[in-house]
Parts: structure tokens; sequence; C-alpha cells
């Protein structure tokens, strides 16, 4: 015992405690009540017991994990802390349309207090000969890959888009993802997306989504929320960690745009938005998941055109009244489903 004790100094001062507990009793003199450890999974003496948060909401130093990661930033709702990564340096074509960053070349990162200390959600943009050392470094530092999957079809350099997901010292965190960006072309300086005016009709645009949007990078973005609570890993996700549908047009001349963007869904509303986006010559790109263990289970559908920027919008409307999102401007508006669907609202 005296070895062990030798070894593990750091048991010392739990022992004693638990000798005194066990010598004194409770103070009542009732038998001590039975608990299971901090974590316990559930089991026959009743449910798990879950540990508390030490630690008070949005206790962590943002400043230190904007330091860590080289660029300062933004608070979004639901107490995210999300950094823009756009891919400025890469000069991508799909369709015949040179692709700005605010269209599909966006990396991010998102972190939220989890604790004493924090879940941290992401999306990098990397080029084939970027992937496969980023991966590496990732891994080397803790931080793991929940989905690889294409947003563009045909696009030129090939592009692999890679969800990442860790938890624990946001500092840490951070630090490992600047490292594996330092293996890429991103731009060190955080990118300023202007946000003046386009050669675009965002109002007519907004009329036919049923909702608005604004305008960055020489794109106007349209982010729709689901009307449910998004939880993974006994926390709620946010629509600011990439819960929320996302529209994106950007002007190709003519009155014409090029979409491209992803629906997220439950597994009924699949197949009617593909019917729905088909109809409309709106092309599927890729359909697949982005977290490992949500509720509800999400999928996420990307997709692509380039055609007359009303027309695509209604398009767009036509998918977006299959899905139960949270209401615009304090109102839920939307149409019924075919048969199959699930009930609307609009994001």
């Amino acid at each position: 015992m005296q070895a062990y004790l030798r070894r593990s100094p750091r048991l010392v001062p739990h022992l004693l405690v638990a000798w005194m507990a066990v010598a004194c009793g409770p103070p009542n003199g009732e038998a001590p009540e039975a608990r299971a450890p901090a974590g316990t999974p559930a089991g026959d003496n009743g449910p798990a017991v879950t540990p508390s948060a030490s630690a008070p909401a949005d206790s962590i130093d943002w400043a230190a994990v904007d330091q860590a990661l080289g660029r300062k930033g933004e608070m979004q709702p639901g107490e995210v802390r999300k950094f823009a990564m756009p891919r400025g340096d890469l000069r991508v074509t799909a369709g015949g349309v040179q692709i700005k960053p605010a269209l599909a070349l966006g990396s991010w990162l998102a972190f939220k207090q989890k604790g004493d200390g924090a879940v941290a959600m992401g999306d990098l943009v990397l080029t084939e000969k970027e992937y496969t050392q980023v991966m590496a470094r990732l891994q080397q530092g803790g931080v793991g890959q929940t989905a690889v999957h294409k947003h563009l079809p045909e696009e030129s350099p090939a592009i692999w888009w890679t969800h990442i997901h860790a938890e624990g010292d946001p500092v840490e965190i951070a630090e490992t993802v600047r490292a594996a960006l330092v293996l890429t072309g991103t731009p060190a300086q955080e990118f300023r997306a202007s946000s003046g005016a386009i050669e675009l009709d965002t109002a007519a645009l907004s009329g036919a989504l049923g909702r608005g949007g604004k305008v960055s990078g020489g794109v106007y973005q349209v982010s729709v929320p689901r009307a449910e609570t998004i939880r993974a890993g006994g926390m709620e996700v946010p629509a600011s960690m990439g819960t929320a549908t996302a529209l994106n047009f950007q002007p190709t001349g003519g009155g014409k745009v090029a979409i491209n963007g992803d629906f997220v869904m439950i597994a009924e509303e699949v197949q009617p938005v593909i019917m729905a986006l088909k109809t409309n010559g709106i092309q599927i790109v890729a359909l697949h998941n982005h977290m490992l263990d949500e509720e509800p289970r999400l999928f996420f559908m990307h997709f692509w055109a380039n055609d007359d920027a009303v027309k695509l919008a209604r398009g767009l409307r036509a998918a977006l009244d299959r899905i139960n999102l949270a209401p615009s401007g304090g109102s839920r508006a939307g149409t019924a489903p075919p048969a199959g669907g699930t009930s609307t609202t609009r994001r």
C-alpha cells in the first residue's frame, strides 16, 4: 500500500477524505445513500448521473482562442464563437463559373462552451494536395473528421470539404487547427468580404424565397434555421454551428446566378426536397451527414445550378416548403408537402 501511494501521491488526499467519511458516517446517523460515480451509465440502480458543469456560462477567454488561431472570431447567436477562413487564394471553376470564396470556398470553425472546455465544429476547404497532410496534423492534435465530400460539380482544381470535430481545451484545439492551416494556402490574414453593391435584384430574390439574406463577398447569402432544437454530444447545436440551410447566389451576368449551398433535412424530407429541386432544374451534387451523433438525425444535400435568378429562387422555395423550418419574421408560411413529406415552415 505504501509503495502504491508513493507512486500515486495525488490519491492520498482523496483516500483520507474517503476514510473520514466512512468513519464518521452521515451526520443524522442514517445509512449513507448509494451514489453512482459522475458519468456512470444507466443501469439497474437508476439513470445515469451526469457531472455538472463547474464553469459559468461563457467563461472562456475568447481573446486567447483568437490569438491561438491567429485571427479574430465573432460571437454568434447561441453563444458561439465563429471564425471565417475563406480560401481567397484558390482559383476554382465549376460549370464554367469562377467560384467566389463566399459561394462555396469558405472554411470555418465554431466553438461553443461545454463544461470547463468547448466543443468545436467546422468545415475546411482543402485541395487534394493539401488533404492528407492536413488530416494527419489534425489527428495528431486530437481533432477528428466527421465527413469528407464534394460541394460543387466537376470543380477544377479538385477540392475536398472536410468537417472536423473536437472537444476539450479551446486554445489547444485552435492551436491544432492553426498548425494544420499552415500546411495549406489559406490566407494568414482574415479575409475581409465586401458587403457592398451587387449586380443582382436581391429584393426579387427575397420575395421569391419568402425571406431575406445579406451580401457578402459578392454573393447573396440566405440562412434558414430548422424549427427543431438540434442536439449532439449532450448539448444544443445552434444554427450558427452549421445546422441551418444555406442558399448562396453568385451573379453570372444577364440576370443569371450560380447557386450553391446545402439543405438540412431529416430523413422523411429528403425525397420530397430532391423531387422539388429536380423539377426546377436544380442539380443535386451530394447527399450525406456532417455529424456523427446529432438528434434528430440530419442529412445535408448540396445543390448547383446556373440560370435565371428568380426562377432558381422559386425552385429553392419549392424545396424549402418541404422542410420543417423556423418561422420568418414571427410568422410561419409554407405549403403542404406531398404525401410522405412533413409539415413545413420557412427558415
